[in-house]
């Protein structure tokens, strides 16, 4: 491949993952432009983890052999079983060196498994490139060619060198944009999901009753006693109580399978179950309630229940579910009730929600002064 043909290779791979939806994209898409640009048989991306001082293999991609999975489920390797992933690590780069590819083939010349790798594979040689991202080594570009294809040189190595930075600069991005989307749907405060997310989740939920008949509940839960924290204690301990009453739901909402744990905002969090039970949902925010009442701080919790496994009529948009939910809520918070209230098994709550939204269809909420 020319030069010409190269800068279209380049020019291709950042193409390929500015595209990408998601970081699996991301780097099956670094992978194969890799591959193609160095007229590979066999590329790879692996992260290094440091934590555990290994190499996980992200993406295979190309010729796959025996035991070689698009996207492994475990795939890794002791750094220490390749010597010159060390090497670069902490004495070329560390050094004032910058990170530049090598070459290896099976018949060795370098210590380590890479030869013995190629050897058992039906490869004859690799180049390996470091992945640098933010100033730290980052993971590592594997190119390989099959026995008897022409083997890697030098040049080749410059080369892997230039995709490695592409590479680098394309997962940058891709990183920078996962944390736009998680802060776009994440309250910064507890790290639960916040109500654009729970907005999306319900529309999908309610898509999916529609279709299937999955049950379809919705937890709307107010905690009890924040402002009077937040004036006598102060905001930071008031914080503090939100953060524990996040981590009560949290742990609550893991016995629904599915379920999104969310913050609605100020002293509001709520749940969305898909697929279990009303019953099971009911229990879930019973221990809810009984939790938040050892907590601490705060005077616990009142929830209210709508699901569509009760009795409470036709739900045709998230909105009619959160009336029933927010009616249900209000009633709890009123009478000082221990365990949640339950739209259509206490049907005071639907007639409430109901006569609310014929006053104020486009409002969440108008239930005071009606029970």
């Amino acid at each position: 491949m020319g030069v010409d043909g190269r800068l279209r290779a380049v020019v291709g791979l950042a193409q390929a993952m500015a595209a990408a939806c998601a970081p699996r994209d991301s780097v099956r898409a670094a992978a194969r432009g890799a591959r193609l640009a160095m007229d590979g048989s066999f590329a790879a991306i692996s992260a290094w983890e440091r934590e555990r001082g290994r190499l996980r293999v992200l993406v295979n991609e190309g010729e796959l052999r025996p035991g070689e999975e698009e996207f492994p489920e475990d795939e890794s390797y002791p750094v220490h079983d390749f010597p010159e992933i060390t090497e670069f690590l902490h004495e070329r780069w560390v050094g004032g060196g910058g990170p530049h590819a090598w070459v290896d083939t099976a018949e060795g010349g370098r210590p380590g498994r890479r030869s013995a790798a190629l050897r058992a594979r039906g490869r004859g040689t690799c180049v390996v490139a470091p992945i640098v991202l933010s100033g730290r080594a980052w993971g590592e570009l594997y190119v390989a060619r099959n026995d008897g294809l022409p083997g890697f040189d030098g040049t080749d190595a410059e080369f892997a060198t230039v995709l490695a930075a592409v590479v680098a600069a394309g997962l940058a991005q891709n990183e920078r944009l996962e944390e736009a989307r998680r802060l776009a749907f994440t309250d910064p405060l507890t790290g639960l999901a916040n109500r654009r997310a729970v907005d999306m989740r319900l529309d999908e939920a309610l898509e999916e009753h529609r279709r299937t008949g999955a049950v379809v509940s919705l937890v709307v839960c107010d905690l009890n006693g924040l402002k009077k924290v937040n004036d006598t204690l102060g905001h930071a301990t008031g914080d503090r109580l939100l953060e524990r009453f996040g981590s009560v739901l949290s742990l609550c909402g893991a016995m629904l399978a599915g379920t999104l744990v969310a913050r609605l905002g100020g002293d509001e969090f709520c749940l969305v179950s898909v697929g279990p039970s009303a019953d099971e949902v009911v229990r879930v925010t019973e221990e809810v309630c009984v939790r938040a009442a050892a907590l601490e701080l705060g005077e616990g919790v009142a929830c209210g229940v709508a699901s569509t496994g009760d009795p409470i009529g036709p739900v045709k948009s998230s909105r009619r579910l959160f009336r029933l939910a927010d009616a249900a809520q209000y009633k709890a918070k009123a009478a000082r009730s221990v365990g949640p209230v339950v739209a259509g098994r206490d049907t005071a709550v639907v007639r409430l929600a109901d006569a609310a939204a014929r006053e104020a269809p486009g409002e969440r909420r108008r239930f005071r002064g009606r029970q």
